[in-house]
């Protein structure tokens, strides 16, 4: 598993307090996801469900680098207001197809507290998965608040807020080819 380094680099868009994770860095790093994926599922096939909309560009990528048969799927999520408890979503866009008796990957961009992936697991194994696995582009340990299985992951970062490879702020910087850490006066502005 790699760790973001949080070095200056300087092709950083102007909003980016630093870059940790470069195009090249993911691009290799995603192969080799893809190629531990593939080695897994050799003689299946494997439904990769998406969550919309910052998984989309990892999505894309993984499904392009796999060398197995691969379906692709989409939930969009959004908290329930008010919340009845932490964690507990509301799907908005459910699955086009059915999973049962499916070797399904669940694929998130971010895992932070664990508890909506959590919560997706669960909604998702009662539609009766042959199996079900989580993929995370960014594992965000340090915000941990429940434990979950996380079978594939592309790196581990800071507690920090990340922008960049589909994930974004206020819709913005979801285009940006890299991972990098967002300038706090980005925030106050």
């Amino acid at each position: 598993m790699n760790v973001a380094l949080e070095i200056p680099r300087p092709e950083a868009h102007p909003d980016i307090e630093r870059i940790l994770f470069t195009e090249e860095e993911i691009r290799a790093r995603v192969s080799e996801v893809a190629a531990e994926i593939s080695r897994d599922y050799a003689g299946r096939r494997v439904t990769l469900i998406a969550v919309l909309r910052g998984s989309v560009f990892f999505l894309t990528d993984l499904a392009r680098a796999l060398t197995v048969p691969a379906r692709i799927d989409f939930l969009a999520i959004s908290p329930f207001t008010p919340r009845p408890e932490p964690g507990v979503v509301r799907i908005i866009k459910d699955l086009e197809e059915s999973i049962e008796g499916e070797d399904v990957l669940l694929v998130e961009d971010v895992v932070d507290t664990g508890l909506t992936l959590r919560y997706l697991l669960r909604s998702l194994t009662s539609r009766l998965p042959r199996s079900l696995a989580a993929c995370a582009f960014l594992d965000k340990t340090p915000r941990r608040l429940v434990d979950v299985p996380i079978r594939y992951r592309c790196f581990e970062i800071p507690d920090r807020f990340v922008v960049g490879y589909g994930l974004d702020y206020h819709q913005l910087y979801r285009n940006l080819r890299y991972v990098g850490v967002v300038k706090s006066e980005v925030f106050r502005g």
